[in-house]
């Protein structure tokens, strides 16, 4: 059976590493059906909304989405605020697709354990943050009074988008060491405190992982004090968002590191969408200058989850591996005695261990 796959570029250079993402996905040697759509900026600019419906269409209709990066300085001030890509497009895709749980692994690449900010030793992380994505406050009201002077912000989390995010993040903790931390503000927000409540009933139910509850800003501190002690960090949205940003820095660059958002099973496995955890990086777009390991790993994790091919996305992460210890760099991960390579050079060094390694 052919899979499809979606593939949308998005803006700035997304459509460099989504390029070499594809290439990687050819040079499996597994027949997928590639279809390519428009989202984000470049979608407004061309059909005057960064969602389009032929765009959605493609996405319901495929087995997993691969997508590259959206947004720019150039639409920050579109008006309305809803057809804005972040907004429009990326908020709008995760809540049409029902992408409730994000899945973010931060995994120090053994070559590069020397580029993490955080020395002797202590960037070498192994952890997954499990970060609910379809609720809280960016899925709330958000209202400005008739005079502008005043903002409002709503946060807004129900029982059972607590329920299944949870048990999403403990299914992982059972696949690795059998530890979550929950994060939370429970000394403040009524949502936190729900959220506390639901995680410890439901993890009543996985009597064999132990469960830590820690604040937000406590959890911030200790990513930073010892990374290493965290194996499943489980959050809601907003404060997902930071902290998973955060740990991806310790290993280096956030042209590293992947991310899945997932929804219920389409079939056997999960449908997902798949994309690197940086932004649209204008400033260096069409330079050759981006890193594309984040969305080639996003492959990985693409053909992991949704295909359910484990040999084929180990393969593709040792190739990344591989490359990286042969000395290869593009200009973020760059040191002393390792070699520049461009985008298309990193990408085509990947495929060629890929292949030879069949």
């Amino acid at each position: 059976m052919t899979r499809k796959i979606a593939v949308l570029a998005g803006d700035g250079i997304g459509p460099e590493v989504t390029q070499e993402a594809v290439k990687v996905l050819e040079a499996t040697g597994k027949e997928f059906q590639i279809s390519h759509g428009l989202i984000g900026g470049a979608a407004y600019d061309a059909t005057g909304h960064p969602l389009p419906p032929e765009t959605l269409a493609l996405c319901k209709e495929s087995d997993a989405v691969l997508l590259g990066a959206v947004g720019g300085p150039k639409y920050d001030k579109i008006q309305p605020p809803e057809l804005r890509p972040e907004v429009g497009a990326l908020l709008a895709l995760r809540r049409e697709l029902n992408l409730y749980a994000n899945v973010r692994p931060v995994k120090t690449l053994r070559p590069l354990l020397s580029a993490s900010p955080l020395k002797n030793n202590r960037g070498d992380v192994d952890l997954v943050v499990v970060r609910e994505l379809t609720g809280g406050i960016y899925f709330a009201p958000h209202i400005r009074s008739e005079d502008g002077n005043t903002a409002t912000d709503t946060c807004i989390y129900h029982r059972f988008e607590v329920e299944r995010i949870a048990h999403h993040a403990f299914t992982i903790a059972r696949q690795r060491r059998h530890e979550i931390v929950s994060v939370d503000k429970a000394n403040v927000l009524e949502t936190s405190r729900l959220w506390r409540e639901v995680v410890s009933e439901v993890a009543a139910q996985y009597p064999d992982v132990k469960v830590t509850h820690l604040l937000v800003d406590n959890a911030a501190m200790q990513l930073i004090r010892e990374p290493a002690q965290f194996d499943v960090m489980l959050t809601e949205n907003m404060f997902g968002d930071i902290l998973s940003d955060e740990a991806s820095m310790i290993t280096g660059s956030l042209g590293l590191l992947p991310s899945a958002s997932l929804s219920d099973s389409k079939g056997k496995h999960p449908f997902g969408l798949y994309e690197p955890v940086h932004g649209s990086a204008p400033d260096i777009a069409g330079q050759g200058r981006a890193n594309p390991i984040a969305a080639i790993l996003s492959v990985a994790l693409l053909i992991r989850y949704s295909f359910d091919d484990h040999h084929t996305a180990t393969r593709i992460e040792d190739a990344v591996e591989h490359a990286l210890e042969a000395g290869l760099r593009t200009p973020d991960i760059f040191e002393k005695g390792t070699r520049m390579v461009s985008t298309t050079e990193m990408g085509d060094a990947i495929c060629f261990k890929l292949e030879s390694a069949v």
